[in-house]
């Protein structure tokens, strides 16, 4: 149902005109012989394989949904996935930037980034599988022993074994200090294991077919741990206990209890793990655990962002197929298809509007992701110390903003596309109601979007009294002052400038205000979020702004379209952030003044 191909022309124009990755990985030793050709064709072959392998079990997938064996505990994932996921670590996908010393082809993570935006487009649910293992090679490559990853990191990396991580229990979701899991030291065992007890909700791929065994990161607590979230470790607890050789083993008792069942994502298994004295190692030190498990979280982050950004994309192609041949009434300016009895949809103001929202959501997100995953890249590999720092500051800062901002970008615009179709839009069988179930989900979990906006304001910028903020502000407005005076550019430049001086003045404010009332913090969080992650698409588009400005004579209708949309996104969404402003000084007081029992 529907359609979906890889915006290969926009990811290079984002690569290689706007960010100029090739430029950059020559920077980097471990990717210096990476050029735009390597790059091209490993986009190419990532488009077949999704739009040809994967987006036909989209919707099938949904449909279908997962089936839980109460007797075995087994779940089975929809028809097709198995085979989908044979040919995708036969291709070898899996490995693609993973280190070579564990079998990894070593390419960058900014293009991994892209590769991941094309499954979540083509498939968000069975993208899941294999999107969760990631996080799992990089949390052991970064915190395991070096038994550990002599034994996992291959399986992971080739994809042979899934990975998990099981945080999530009935009581306690974000508030993870409340965690009751217990890990006790097995004495009659010198391998240093341990029995971990415990059940854990909500763990996406937790359970399923499409790979022999799964690794599931665990947190609990050692019989010593102090209370809070200083207190909780974590635990590798395979599915299968490997043989030193790498065999699949006994099984482990950690076991599915159910599968969720939920408003999307349906083709993914939301599983309930119980453990029941399953045997785990720990990773990293005791009582040290979400130290560890952060590694995981901020790479599932960065990739929930990416489920938003692809949900976008797909959501938008299709919307826009139908707009150009469905037809409803005449152009209120006049008859633009006189051969037929109406015209198509696309000529109306609003369905535009529509169309555009998502677009520009799209390339802006586009842009933003990229260039993140680039910052990766020099945080891992640059041989300079203080340009690594430099990076890390700058995703510590933005990762938050991927994972809320362009999550809700894709509820706004999955919705939109949905309203293009009108009432076919909420009938199944068009596929498009599926996109807006699917993006649901993604301003839920890996922390919701409040949570993201909480860490933003009050552990990434109020924390160190902006300095991150500023460095980045600096950027933009170095930006600013190179191009202030070209005329051309002044309609993107002008309020791109005038946004940054707006939220350094939001900020020191609310800053000013949380000395006296934490709660302003709260108040304020959300729509500070959505207001900065503003100043950052108006950074990007004002730049790509500038290289289509700069190409349009070249009589290359992709620049006079990307000049098109960077118009709009100034036009219409970026004013949004004069309401949202409004909204986060407003502070707390008309929020807290009603009590709890006259609500």
């Amino acid at each position: 149902m529907g359609q979906y191909t890889a915006p290969l022309r926009d990811m290079q124009f984002v690569l290689h005109e706007l960010l100029q990755v090739a430029d950059t990985l020559k920077q980097l030793p471990k990717h210096a012989e990476i050029d735009a050709d390597i790059i091209n064709q490993v986009l190419e072959e990532g488009g077949k394989f999704t739009s040809e392998v994967l987006f036909p079990l989209n919707h099938s997938g949904d449909r279908e949904g997962c089936h839980h064996d109460q007797a075995t505990h087994a779940v089975t994932t929809p028809k097709g996935y198995k085979e989908a996921y044979r040919q995708y670590i036969d291709a070898g996908w899996p490995a693609l930037s993973c280190d070579p010393e564990y079998g990894g082809q070593g390419l960058p993570i900014v293009l991994n980034n892209s590769f991941y935006e094309m499954m979540n487009s083509a498939n968000q649910a069975w993208t899941m599988y294999p999107g969760l293992s990631h996080g799992a090679y990089e949390c052991l490559l970064e915190h395991g022993t070096p038994e550990q990853k002599a034994l996992y990191l291959p399986k992971l990396v080739s994809g042979e074994w899934t990975g998990t991580m099981c945080l999530t229990e009935a009581h306690c979701g974000t508030d993870l200090g409340l965690l009751r899991s217990k890990a006790i030291p097995n004495d009659a065992q010198a391998d240093g294991s341990y029995k971990i007890t415990g059940s854990k909700i909500f763990i996406s791929a937790g359970e399923h077919d499409v790979a022999p065994n799964i690794l599931h990161l665990v947190l609990a607590r050692l019989p010593d741990a102090p209370q809070g979230s200083k207190g909780i470790s974590l635990f590798l607890v395979p599915k299968f206990l490997p043989n030193a050789d790498g065999t699949l083993g006994v099984r482990n008792p950690i076991a599915c209890g159910a599968i969720e069942e939920k408003m999307g994502i349906h083709g993914n298994a939301t599983c309930q793990m119980n453990l029941d004295g399953a045997t785990g190692w720990i990773i990293g030190e005791p009582h040290k655990g979400l130290n560890a498990m952060f590694v995981f979280m901020n790479a599932a982050r960065l990739g929930v962002g990416m489920q938003g950004l692809g949900l976008t994309e797909v959501a938008y192609q299709n919307a826009l197929v139908y707009a150009k041949d469905r037809i409803q009434m005449r152009s209120l300016s006049g008859v633009k298809a006189p051969d037929k009895p109406a015209d198509p949809i696309i000529v109306h103001p609003d369905v535009r509007r529509m169309l555009l929202t998502a677009k520009a959501y799209a390339e802006g997100g586009r842009a933003f992701c990229s260039y993140v995953a680039l910052q990766i890249d020099r945080e891992l590999n640059h041989p300079d110390q203080e340009v690594r720092k430099e990076a890390a500051d700058q995703v510590a800062l933005l990762t938050p903003i991927v994972k809320a901002f362009i999550t809700d970008n894709a509820w706004i615009s999955t919705s939109e596309c949905l309203q293009v179709y009108g009432g076919h839009g909420y009938i199944a069988e068009w596929g498009m109601e599926q996109y807006v179930r699917d993006a649901r989900i993604n301003m839920i979990y890996e922390g919701t979007n409040t949570i993201q906006s909480l860490d933003l304001l009050g552990r990434k910028i109020l924390l160190d009294n902006g300095a991150k903020l500023r460095k980045f502000g600096a950027q933009v407005q170095a930006f600013v002052e190179a191009n202030g005076t070209d005329e051309a550019l002044s309609e993107f430049i002008t309020p791109l400038a005038d946004l940054g001086d707006k939220v350094t003045k939001l900020t020191m404010e609310i800053g000013m205000k949380a000395f006296q009332n934490p709660d302003e913090v709260g108040a304020a969080a959300v729509p500070y979020l959505r207001v900065v992650g503003h100043m950052v698409y108006a950074y990007f588009f004002a730049q790509m702004a500038k290289i289509a400005l700069e190409k349009q004579g070249s009589g290359d209708s992709f620049y006079t379209a990307k000049l098109a949309t960077a118009r709009f996104y100034f036009a219409r969404l970026l004013p949004e952030t004069a309401m949202l402003i409004r909204q986060a000084r407003s502070g707390s007081a008309s929020l807290m003044a009603l009590e709890a029992d006259l609500f």
